[in-house]
């Protein structure tokens, strides 16, 4: 078996991660040889990438494992995809004159308005770990962002990769089950949607709800409350766990309408959710809060709705469950919007190779 020309590291995410997916995928189409360490069940890694995973451990384990998975590395490039994997990964290609690439797909700093956790002691700890990555990726040989407004204050070569829509892992187009289902794909909480999803499928007693990811441990409680109170409600929910992003997104053939309904968090204000390009892809209608980007995407376009809160969302689900005339119209709206055949990892795909020629 060849030594791998570039390894993924991450000790926070699970192999099944969609960007994971893509960014992978494309390196294996292009004929590199790609390894990826992570977390997981390893058959959920890329396809044609040679995965290992470890279990999902505590803070104090990740933090050893920021340190020694890097090292386990065998690529001559090392991608980072966590913040503290990105600090194990520029020691372990300085000690063994590698590459190493950073990818930052989200403002970590923001982010940490939006966990309850990241106060007091532990919020302090965070932000030193943050502090410390950005030493470590003015280091990189390259750093890759997911947005235009990440890492702009970094004197390193910066790409935006963008999460479009990879065709590759999206089922063919198909009309409409029967049955008026809604479909989320995403982690699972409160600050994404949790509470408003749910409390908006009671008030639209004729819709289905598939959920697919994990719930966030926080919410965990809430929910099984909610559940023993609803179970009538709960009975319209499939909850699906986390999925790699084909098994995923094959739920998306015959659902009515795609759900993102995240709150106006300081991360989430300025984000492009990667969900809403998959829905159109899908052709399934948005219905999304009023967050500015997302709301703007589908206003422009016509292909859903903007709906704040459980009774909103509700409104928009019932009409368009009363009204299969109007359904039909922001369906073939989304169809019209979407770009299957978009290859947005080609410039990623050569820099990389670039990297990796380099070390030949």
């Amino acid at each position: 078996m060849p030594a791998p020309d570039v390894s993924f590291v991450t000790t926070g995410h699970d192999v099944s991660d969609a960007r994971l997916h893509r960014m992978a995928g494309a390196l294996v189409a292009a004929g590199v040889v790609v390894e990826v360490l992570g977390l997981g069940d390893a058959a959920d890694g890329p396809e044609g990438a040679l995965t290992s995973t470890s279990p999902q451990r505590g803070r104090f384990a990740r933090a050893l494992a920021a340190v020694r998975t890097p090292a386990r590395a065998r690529g001559r490039v090392l991608v980072s995809l966590d913040p503290d994997a990105a600090i194990g990964c520029a020691i372990a290609a300085w000690r063994h004159k590698r590459a190493f690439v950073s990818d930052v797909h989200e403002d970590y700093g923001l982010l940490l308005h939006d966990r309850a956790w990241a106060r007091g002691p532990a919020g302090a700890v965070a932000r030193l770990l943050l502090r410390v990555t950005e030493l470590a990726n003015r280091r990189a040989d390259l750093l890759v962002v997911a947005d235009e407004h990440i890492g702009t204050d970094h004197a390193v070569p910066r790409l935006v990769v963008r999460n479009l829509p990879v065709a590759e892992h999206l089922p063919p187009v198909a009309p409409p089950d029967p049955q008026p289902r809604a479909l989320y794909v995403g982690d699972i909480r409160r600050s994404r949607g949790l509470v408003t999803m749910l409390q908006a499928l009671e008030r639209a007693p004729d819709w289905e709800l598939d959920l697919v990811g994990p719930v966030a441990s926080g919410d965990v409680t809430w929910l099984r409350q909610w559940q023993r109170s609803h179970p009538q409600v709960d009975a319209r929910v499939r909850w699906h766990g986390r999925l790699p992003p084909r098994r995923a997104w094959e739920l998306a053939a015959g659902a009515w309408a795609g759900l993102c309904l995240l709150e106006p968090t300081p991360a989430f204000v300025g984000a492009m959710p990667t969900k809403v390009y998959e829905y159109l892809a899908c052709g399934l209608p948005v219905v999304t809060t009023s967050l500015p980007r997302p709301a703007s995407l589908v206003r422009e376009s016509g292909a859903g709705a903007v709906a704040d809160g459980p009774q909103a969302v509700a409104q928009v689900l019932a009409s368009w469950s009363s009204d299969l005339q109007e359904h039909g119209k922001v369906r073939d709206q989304a169809l019209t919007w979407s770009d299957r055949g978009q290859d947005t990892y080609r410039e990623f795909v050569t820099a990389i190779s670039e990297i990796v020629g380099g070390r030949q």
